[in-house]
């Protein structure tokens, strides 16, 4: 399966601990997002995406849902 480059979606979180990075693992467990990371050592704790079925909205929606911040890295 080719990657398309506009299913790699970028945000700007502040998912800073290990504390943290768990309970977000758990809602994306819950939603069946399998391919996401969060970048803890960047400043931006980047959580970075890659689907082709969820949109940068829904994901703000569910990220922001569960307590913490979340906005499109641009």
């Amino acid at each position: 399966m080719e990657l398309n480059m506009n299913d790699i979606l970028l945000f700007k979180t502040d998912i800073r601990t290990e504390g943290d990075k768990r309970l977000i693992a758990k809602v994306m467990q819950e939603y069946k997002i399998a391919n996401w990371t969060v970048d803890q050592d960047d400043i931006d704790c980047v959580l970075r995406i890659v689907s082709s079925q969820w949109k940068l909205h829904d994901v703000i929606d569910l990220v922001v849902h569960n307590g913490y911040q979340c906005e499109e890295l641009t």
